[in-house]
């Protein structure tokens, strides 16, 4: 079993700075969470002195970064209603939520003709954090087959083999490609248009063949996809939204 990470808060002026120490890490990452807060993770090999001179380097970048979180920073998201008025994102549209109560029987969603009916037990009425751990596994199963289709098609394009998939529900990003070959993808890019969830497969699977984000990376970013600059700007300006429409 690998040692788990150690993190500690520290002082790098004018913010707070989050340390992680992680022996999983193969490269020194910085990244700026939504509330603003800088995280520099440190391979275990790494020395720390080069881990902050790579921060300080990074310091217009995170300057920038943290400059457009505060702008665009979503408002404080209102909570679901589960009476039938709801409606959240569904591949780009809007679909509208119905909670059905059957008597009796197990939870169970349907998707179909632009909504998401829940059919629960008279029990799960008033239970909100119940609705929406069914509502947020039925989304995972749609994004799930979504992602595996996509990276089927994608990884043959560009003649690259991904390792495995496996979804989540982060706040700081949509994808991740780990160093064994595996695509992380968030949940919610189901909720997104189409072009949006394609653009982000892609980028991860580009990672297989150029880890950084170097013109190499973007060069072959935009071979598969030469219209990618649509969806990296909606994820920019809109992806906060698909956080909103199911908060908690």
């Amino acid at each position: 079993m690998k040692a788990p990470s150690e993190s500690q808060l520290l002082l790098f002026e004018p913010w707070p700075v989050r340390e992680r120490v992680s022996a999983r890490a193969r490269r020194i990452r910085v990244d700026v969470r939504p509330g603003g807060e800088v995280v520099l993770t440190i391979p275990r090999r790494v020395s720390r002195d080069a881990a902050w001179r790579f921060l300080e380097q990074s310091r217009p970048w995170i300057e920038r970064t943290r400059a457009r979180l505060a702008r665009t920073a979503p408002r404080p998201a209102p909570a679901l209603r589960w009476d039938g008025s709801d409606t959240i994102p569904l591949r780009g549209e809007r679909a509208a939520l119905r909670v059905d109560v059957v008597p009796g029987r197990r939870a169970t969603v349907r998707i179909e003709d632009g909504a998401i009916r829940l059919k629960v037990p008279t029990s799960w009425l008033g239970q909100p954090a119940r609705l929406r751990r069914l509502l947020l596994q039925a989304l995972r199963a749609e994004a799930h087959a979504d992602a595996r289709r996509l990276l089927d098609e994608e990884s043959a394009r560009l003649g690259l083999r991904y390792a495995g998939l496996y979804l989540r529900d982060p706040r700081s990003r949509w994808g991740s490609c780990g160093p064994d070959g595996r695509i992380m993808l968030s949940l919610r890019l189901v909720m997104a248009p189409p072009e949006v969830f394609r653009y982000v497969v892609v980028h991860e699977l580009c990672h297989l063949r150029w880890r950084g984000h170097g013109p190499r990376f973007w060069g072959l970013v935009e071979r598969q996809l030469p219209d990618y600059d649509g969806p990296y700007r909606w994820l920019r300006e809109r992806g906060a939204e698909l956080h909103r429409a199911i908060p908690g």
